[in-house]
């Protein structure tokens, strides 16, 4: 069994930072990919950013130039720093990664169970 679990949302002004981090836990042999998504209220769930096992990243628009994606692969986490924030970064973020549980298994999607950000104006 795998867990992906979140910490790090919150509550936060215009203009100011938060930083997510997201574990992964359980019978693991590899991760490959490893992504933070979005999901704001009556929106289809977004892709924010990415990274893969070497460290290659990849931004959403919307978030270029202020969000940093990185990983710790010794540790099976993903982090999100988030600087500059908008009333519009508000949303549930959800950390995902493919996991192969055996090796004898192909990679698979799991996902966390979401951390609220929520940006005041």
């Amino acid at each position: 069994q795998v867990q992906l679990v979140e910490s790090g949302g919150g509550l936060v002004q215009t203009g100011g930072s938060l930083r997510l981090s997201c574990r992964a836990s359980g019978t693991i042999a590899s991760i490959n990919g490893m992504a933070w998504y979005r999901q704001a209220p009556g929106k289809q769930r977004e892709l924010v950013s990415s990274i893969t096992t070497g460290g290659r990243t990849d931004y959403a628009d919307s978030v270029k130039g202020r969000f940093t994606i990185s990983r710790d692969n010794a540790l099976s986490m993903v982090y999100l720093q988030m600087n500059s924030l908008k009333p519009e970064d508000t949303a549930v973020y959800y950390c995902n990664a493919d996991i192969q549980t055996a090796w004898y298994r192909n990679y698979a999607a799991f996902w966390g169970q979401g951390t609220q950000v929520t940006v005041s104006s």
